[in-house]
């Protein structure tokens, strides 16, 4: 499975209205993004039972504006359109991957 990109509020809305999703608010400008970017592309590949969202935060600032995102990269775990959990900035792969597990319990 690979990273959708979504534009805008409703799409996300849409999207993360079933199963498990995680969403990456990120600006191509932001090294942290950059940085994180091939980590989410490469849990895509390997976490089939999760879909993975990219969101430009310049291109849809609604959806920014909405989870009042102040900082980037933010990434929010989703499980049938509710929030569970969030975090900010840069982490490592295998944090990444903890942070999702320990939300699916």
């Amino acid at each position: 499975m690979s990273v959708q990109q979504v534009v805008s509020l409703k799409d996300l809305k849409e999207i993360t209205s079933n199963g498990y999703t995680l969403v990456d608010f990120y600006a191509t400008w932001c090294g942290p993004c950059k940085m994180l970017s091939p980590i989410i592309d490469e849990l895509s590949n390997t976490m089939s039972d999760i879909q993975f969202v990219k969101i430009d935060v310049d291109q849809a600032s609604d959806a920014a504006q909405a989870f009042s995102i102040r900082s980037i990269p933010t990434v929010y775990l989703f499980k049938d359109g509710k929030t569970l959990s969030f975090f900010n900035g840069y982490l490592p792969k295998e944090q990444v991957i903890d942070f999702i597990n320990k939300q699916k319990r």
